[in-house]
């Protein structure tokens, strides 16, 4: 059995960028209706839909490029847990049949994301080096 550990925070780093931007995309369908406006949606969009847009947008703009992605992931993860709980759940117990997959499966993977960091190809690691690697360089 070959070792796979090795590729583990570079999968890692692809599940964070195609999970953020397919979080954008939610940003650019409420705000720029691309690529199609949310069915259902009034416009102008009401203040609780201008409010989750925009953390759609720096969170998942943080976490695209992998900057301080712990936190953002832990916000992202709050609105999805929040939108499950305000617009799915009360139309049906059952999460497919509420269509509350997407919202659920999005805060499980950026509740995983806020504690297993952003992988090996982010920001985070350029511009805020670890404590761990800052240690080492210091020689400790």
């Amino acid at each position: 059995m070959p070792n796979t550990a090795k590729w583990t925070p570079h999968i890692l780093t692809i599940l964070r960028i195609v999970t953020a931007l397919l979080f954008l995309e939610h940003a650019t369908m409420k705000f720029f209706q691309f690529p199609a406006a949310i069915p259902g949606v009034p416009y102008p969009l009401p203040a609780i839909m201008l409010v989750a847009g925009a953390i759609e947008i720096v969170t998942g703009l943080l976490m695209t490029v992998g900057y301080y992605t712990r936190i953002a992931a832990f916000v992202a993860a709050g609105e999805m847990a929040a939108a499950y709980w305000m617009a799915h759940a009360p139309q049906s117990f059952w999460p497919a049949l509420n269509m509350g997959e997407p919202a659920i499966m999005f805060c499980f993977i950026f509740l995983y994301l806020a504690f297993a960091g952003a992988g090996s190809w982010a920001l985070d690691n350029v511009w805020r080096p670890s404590t761990k690697e800052v240690s080492l360089a210091k020689g400790a």
